[in-house]
């Protein structure tokens, strides 16, 4: 599974790990499958702001 980054803050998401702590995506969510409305749990930046980190 591939990592996303935050273009504003740097968070990455990590499918493997999911955040757990938000309760929105279990360890093994792909980003893909993370809610339209989801956003950075740092910045609060929309999803469309992340890229696949390379």
């Amino acid at each position: 599974m591939e990592k996303w980054k935050c273009v504003v803050c740097d968070y990455v998401y990590d499918p493997a790990v999911g955040i757990p702590e938000e309760g929105i995506a279990p360890p093994g969510t792909s980003f893909e499958q993370l809610p339209d409305d989801w956003v950075c749990p740092l910045c609060g930046a929309s999803k469309d702001v992340f890229e696949r980190e390379k």
